[in-house]
């Protein structure tokens, strides 16, 4: 842990011991009101790819098994404990980073089984929360820092946190990182960032007349990736308004500068933009948007803790931004039941033309689909597509996806 977060955690402390006057009008705390919930799910998916240029298609037949249980509060304590394991099953005939099968497309799921949370929170005010140990974190839309669930093995980070919440749709979260553990596995020689000095702060306010909004600070200083190495501020802005009795205007904007940090031997300045208007009629919901991640031809803007596959297509081809940058216009329909047999199904088709930002030279273009339908409590089926059409950037690429999960 950082040394300079010790004196930080000190006053934080201090701050949360209670007045002469809020004590005198606070409940009593529950000390004894210890509470044990178990949880856990099982998620089997089958992964198809079909890449050109490898001599073999990918069939990726994976198991994943996750338990856990939170410790309810003592003393404003809590504690949260999660196991993970993942196995083949069937045929290993894919690519999964460290089996050496290089003639298949790479599906990064792993087999492995190991502790994949465990922290404890402090909670010594109503205004702020202390945790510390390895955790799954999730911002905004976790275009930045995220979990990446959608893979069988997610990223957890090792940290101590401080969250306040001085107003009510206020919140003001600080870490700091020490270690991340990525979906690649422990086995995988990018499988862990260790002795990382990432710093991250963000203020949020949940509720306003445009929408929500928060501001954001990361500081990553990665050694072992010295190019993820970066100092990144932005400000986000999502919300949605009223067109008439069942229309709905939504938006999302977001603007950021990323510049070299830490152990990043480069020197730039590039950024972010994303602007994402839409309309919601009952199920309908349309969306058209533009992300620009900027590149000088040399170098370009990263988010390496981002839950990545959930942007710019769901083939991957840009889960690192290109030295010539990206930008990614996109339109997307989506359709969710309210009634009838398909009740709770969402349908979603996104349609992508990606192009770089340094000389306008086109990548490709991308269509995704999605259907999502739960079976019951707690069970989910899901179907997914992905076809890249590669014009000057990577090789066309076929993706599938079928997933059955339980969650209890």
């Amino acid at each position: 842990m950082n040394q300079a977060l010790i004196p930080f955690f000190a006053l934080t402390a201090a701050l949360a011991a209670p007045t002469a006057a809020q004590a005198e009008t606070a409940p009593p705390p529950e000390t004894d009101a210890v509470t044990l919930d178990l949880y856990g799910d099982l998620r089997y998916r089958l992964e198809v790819v079909e890449q050109d240029g490898l001599p073999e298609d990918a069939a990726a037949s994976t198991l994943r098994m996750r338990a856990g249980f939170k410790l309810g509060d003592w003393r404003g304590f809590s504690l949260q404990v999660e196991g993970e394991g993942i196995v083949h099953v069937g045929p290993e005939n894919y690519n999964d980073t460290v089996n050496g099968k290089t003639a298949f497309p790479v599906v990064a799921d792993s087999e492995s089984v190991q502790l994949n949370q465990v922290f404890l929170r402090w909670k010594p005010h109503a205004a702020i929360e202390l945790a510390a140990g390895r955790r799954a974190v999730n911002l905004d839309n976790q275009r930045w820092i995220g979990s990446v669930d959608w893979r069988q093995n997610d990223q957890t980070l090792d940290l101590a946190q401080v969250t306040l919440r001085p107003a009510k749709g206020v919140s003001i979260d600080y870490f700091n990182v020490w270690r991340v553990d990525r979906i690649f596995g422990k086995d995988s020689p990018q499988g862990v960032f260790r002795d990382t000095d990432i710093n991250a702060v963000r203020i949020a306010q949940a509720t306003s007349p445009i929408g929500a909004a928060s501001a954001y600070g990361f500081w990553l200083d990665i050694p072992l990736h010295p190019g993820s190495s970066s100092r990144t501020l932005g400000v986000r802005l999502i919300g949605d308004q009223p067109l008439g009795e069942s229309a709905r205007l939504i938006y999302a904007a977001e603007y950021a500068r990323q510049s070299d940090h830490g152990a990043n031997p480069g020197e730039f300045n590039l950024d972010y933009l994303l602007i994402e208007p839409g309309v919601a009629i009952g199920g309908w919901t349309v969306k058209a948007g533009l992300e620009r991640l900027e590149g000088n031809g040399a170098v370009s803007l990263q988010t390496p803790l981002a839950t990545l596959h959930a942007f710019n297509g769901w083939a991957d081809k840009f889960l690192v931004t290109p030295p010539g940058g990206l930008r990614d216009l996109y339109g997307e329909v989506g359709y969710k039941f309210a009634a009838g047999p398909f009740n709770g199904m969402v349908l979603r088709v996104i349609a992508h033309d990606f192009a770089a930002t340094r000389g306008d030279a086109a990548y490709g273009q991308e269509l995704n689909l999605l259907a999502v339908y739960p079976i019951g409590p707690g069970l989910v089926l899901l179907g997914k597509f992905a076809h890249y059409e590669a014009q000057n950037f990577a090789v066309d690429t076929t993706k599938g996806w079928l997933s059955l999960q339980w969650s209890f």
